[in-house]
């Protein structure tokens, strides 16, 4: 009867996990470490990414650090119930990219028994809430908060700083546009 149970795919209890942290601090190489131990476990996964998001091209995850791992590129969030086969693992990267029915769609997996793991900023180059992640945060069962190094002196960042002034909310880049900083000197260059 147990083993009947776990088998049956219907009977999986799904989650929301979250990666979150500013920028350089890891999430999308966490979100691939831990879409690997899945493939390992012998789990089935998918991955999503945002249009948005071009710094891999057009069907992949890039971490800072060089790791791509495949990933379908969607324009709406809603694309992903309409493509998913609901498998044991959804991965979803650079989550302030999307849409407001993130936290609708990251519910209904998990309510068909899918692990949901998210990364994504938690706050824009203003240190305001990005997007949905407070929204997805909220109904996460689990939070990991990562941190990269100040640039400037060295303490844990948790802002994504603007070294160059352009408009709109969104600019996708890496170092040449961002850097990581701790509060204090986050303040200083505000």
């Amino acid at each position: 009867m147990l083993n009947e149970l776990f088998a049956n795919p219907h009977h999986r209890t799904g989650r929301i996990e979250v990666i979150t942290g500013c920028m350089f601090s890891g999430k999308t190489e966490e979100l691939i470490r831990r879409l690997n131990r899945a493939k390992l476990a012998n789990q089935t996964i998918e991955v999503y990414n945002s249009q948005i998001d071009t710094r891999a091209g057009s069907n992949g995850l890039l971490s800072h650090d060089n790791t791509i791992m495949s990933s379908q590129m969607v324009k709406r969030t809603i694309e992903i119930l309409s493509t998913t086969s609901f498998p044991e693992v959804v991965g979803i990267d650079e989550g302030q990219f999307f849409d407001n029915e993130l936290p609708v769609v990251c519910s209904s997996l998990a309510e068909k028994g899918v692990r949901v793991i998210v990364a994504g900023l938690d706050m824009d180059y203003r240190g305001k809430p990005f997007g949905p992640m407070p929204a997805i945060m909220a109904m996460a069962e689990s939070i990991t908060k990562l941190h990269a190094i100040c640039l400037h002196c060295g303490n844990p960042a948790l802002f994504s700083h603007r070294k160059k002034n352009l408009k709109g909310r969104v600019a996708v880049g890496a170092g040449e546009l961002y850097e990581p900083l701790c509060r204090k000197c986050y303040n200083e260059l505000k």
